[in-house]
Formats: C-alpha cells, structure tokens, sequence
C-alpha cells in the first residue's frame, strides 16, 4: 500500500465518491481504470545492460525487475532478506524467460552493508546502467538505523544517498545511465526539519515518512545539478497508491471500523504492476535521455511541490546527509 497517505486523503476528503463507487457496478470499474494510471508504452530493450534495484524482492520493486529482464537486462535484486531475494529471483526469471537474474545482499539500514554492497557491485560488475533506488520503510515506529539515524529517513534517503554516490563512478563509466528513485505524493505534505532530522523531539510516523519522500525529491534534484554533462540522469516518481507490503507497519494500527471503510476502496487501488510503470518509464524511455532531475506521476513529468523545488534545501540537505553517511 505504497504512499497511503493519498489513499487517506481520498477516502476522507471525498466520501460521497467513496460512497458513490462501492454501490455503482459502474462507477466502481470506472474509477478503477482511472486509478491504474499510465502505463509505460516504450519497447526499448536493455540487452547488454546492467540495472539494479533496491528491495526488488517484493511489491513494485519485483514487477519492474521481471519487466527489465524481460526487455534483456542483467538484473541485479538487492535485499534484506536473502531467502525471499533468492526465491523472488526464480519467480523474476521464470516470468521474464530471462536467466540474468542475480541476488546481492544489502540493508539499507546498515552504513556498512551499504558500502559492502557497493564494493561488491564495483568489482564484480563490468557496468551499471541503471540504478533503481526502490527500497523504503513507511510508517513505521520510532525505531533507528543501525547507525542511530531515524529508521524511514536512514532507510529511504540516507541509504539510498550513500549507495548512490559509491556507485557514480561505475554508473558515468557506463554513461547514458540512469538513477530512478521512487518518491512519493507524500512528499507534498513533507517538510526537512533540518533542526530536528531524526524526529527526537517529536516523533510522528506520517511526518517522518513525508520528510523521508521530500528528501528523495530534493535528492534527485541536486543529483542531476552536479552530474550535469556526464551523461548520468536522474529521476524521482510517485508510483501511486498500491497494494503492497509497504503498509505492513500502518495496517495493524488502523482501528476496525476505518479498515471497514478502506475495504471497498483497495478494490480501485493500483496493483505492483501498474503501481512499476512509472519506475519502468524513468529507466527506459527514451525521450527522458536529455531529461534530468525532474518528478514524475503516472509515466508524465509532474510539478512537485514548492519545498520539492528548492534549490538551496536541496543543496543543503545533500551537504547534511553527506556529513552523516561520512563522505568529504
């Protein structure tokens, strides 16, 4: 349930339309449609690159990767987990017909697991053609990183930052490239408390989630400033509102009647298919080639939010979070 924050914003903001669609056969299968959302129409193929992608063992993550090996790509699933990894690689290679499907251990959670991962990738790894930054925690308690970050904003930024700048230089050797980092619509409602970036102040699940999205958004921004004539682009998306593991945190906590009231509702949301479409448009569609830095919904560039558009938050959020992953 990737970016529920949309799916509560739909649900009490509109619920005559909610009341409308779960009695109306019709109304119910039209809004359906229209909640699936782009689809990614490109017919590039990937044959003799490489893409990697984050948590690629469950939910969006997955269905992109079986849509990338399919199009030829070496897909390189990096995860937590390494026994779902390995299974989620045999369902990716018998839905993709494709054998060039391997399985790399990383934590984003872990500094050290994230440089590991990277020097595994550098010396193994004669390219890079694509990094998919797809991994995320959403909602969930206070918890921290194993380097005592804030868990959402250790795992869904400052890994991710720190993955990213460990393999720039495979990713500009192996140039036109592509890093893709799935965002969120939360990040419209985000806010960098840069005075308080751990939340140990005041800790609310939402706003960390929304800060951690924002970050990702700002993020791609100030990436694809500096790495402007490298031939090295970047992307942030919202993928939609989705039935996924995400929300494995927010659900329990959701009281019974309020899950009654959702029910009707996860019938319209997204399914990991078509929540993948966006990343799969960023990572292979080739009319984003001269395309850098901007956001992207339902397989269109979107305007994000006035705080996803700040140049000087984006540079100094990038000279905050180097400082903490211990990069000059």
């Amino acid at each position: 349930m990737q970016t529920l924050t949309a799916l509560k914003s739909f649900v009490f903001s509109y619920p005559k339309t909610v009341a409308l669609v779960t009695v109306t056969g019709v109304g119910l299968f039209g809004v359906k449609k229209w909640m699936a959302g782009g689809v990614c129409h490109s017919k590039a193929r990937l044959d003799g690159k490489t893409v990697l992608i984050t948590g690629g063992n469950t939910g969006i993550g997955k269905e992109t990767a079986v849509d990338l090996a399919r199009r030829g790509a070496r897909v390189i699933l990096a995860c937590r987990d390494m026994d779902r990894a390995n299974k989620a690689a045999e369902d990716v290679k018998k839905s993709s017909g494709s054998d060039n499907v391997v399985v790399k251990k990383l934590d984003l959670a872990s500094l050290q697991s994230v440089r590991q991962l990277a020097k595994d990738v550098v010396a193994s790894e004669e390219r890079l053609d694509v990094l998919i930054n797809n991994a995320g925690v959403m909602a969930c308690p206070k918890w921290q990183t194993e380097d005592g970050f804030e868990m959402q904003f250790g795992v869904n930024h400052l890994g991710h930052f720190l993955l990213t700048h460990c393999l720039l230089d495979l990713l500009k050797k192996s140039a036109p490239s592509r890093i893709v980092n799935v965002s969120s619509l939360a990040h419209e409602k985000g806010k960098i408390f840069f005075d308080d970036i751990h939340s140990e102040k005041n800790y609310h699940p939402w706003k960390s989630y929304s800060q951690s999205k924002l970050a990702n958004v700002l993020f791609t921004r100030e990436l694809a400033n500096r790495l402007q004539g490298t031939g090295v682009t970047a992307y942030s998306l919202h993928p939609g509102v989705i039935r996924t593991e995400l929300g494995r945190h927010f659900w329990p906590s959701v009281p019974l009647w309020r899950r009654a009231l959702y029910k009707p509702i996860m019938f319209l949301v997204k399914s990991p298919t078509q929540g993948a479409q966006t990343t799969i448009y960023c990572a292979v569609e080739e009319s984003l080639q001269n395309q850098s830095g901007l956001y992207y919904s339902d397989c269109a560039p979107k305007t994000a939010a006035p705080q996803g558009r700040d140049d000087e938050a984006a540079k100094k959020l990038w000279d905050l979070s180097a400082s903490m992953v211990g990069l000059s």
